[in-house]
């Protein structure tokens, strides 16, 4: 038996179809952020000038709360901080998520992240509502369920009891 054959069938004993389910949406979210984070680049729009008057847009053209509005517009009055902030979070995002890295808590911080930016398309045009509800809560889920670390880097401070990690 080849060893690709031995490793498929010890995979088939070990792991339920099941427990692969959190682990492929865990990556599936990192890919997704490194591609934003990727197009965002190509863009300019991690460059204060752009990064700005994007903000200020959807503030302008969307219907979030007005407190949620100004708080936009702050975050559009400094964007030479929160430009480059931004690009710092989304690597890392996706950085940490593909590789399986603090994944319960990077699964909350982009779950409370794509929430907020969520907030700020409401009402935009030409931006689609559901867009970042549903990848809200799969990074959710991703932090609430251990299975999702599965196949994940691990770190002796973060591994749990009886986990199988690779």
């Amino acid at each position: 038996m080849g060893l690709g054959r031995r490793v498929n069938a010890r995979l088939a004993r070990d792991v339920s179809p099941a427990e692969l389910v959190f682990p492929f949406l865990r990556v599936m979210l990192g890919v997704l952020f490194l591609s934003v984070w990727a197009d965002n680049l190509r863009k300019n729009l991690y460059d204060p000038g752009p990064y700005a008057a994007l903000i200020d847009g959807y503030a302008d053209e969307g219907s979030a709360p007005e407190f949620w509005k100004e708080l936009m517009r702050l975050v559009a009055d400094n964007a030479a901080l929160f430009s480059k902030l931004q690009l710092a979070v989304e690597l890392a995002f996706g950085v940490l998520l593909v590789i399986g890295l603090f994944t319960r808590i990077v699964g909350l911080l982009a779950g409370g992240y794509l929430t907020a930016l969520w907030i700020s398309e409401v009402g935009v045009p030409n931006e689609w509502i559901w867009s970042l509800v549903f990848p809200a809560l799969v990074a959710f889920a991703v932090a609430l369920h251990p299975e999702a670390a599965r196949f994940g880097v691990s770190l002796p401070a973060t591994s749990h009891i009886g986990s199988n990690r690779v």
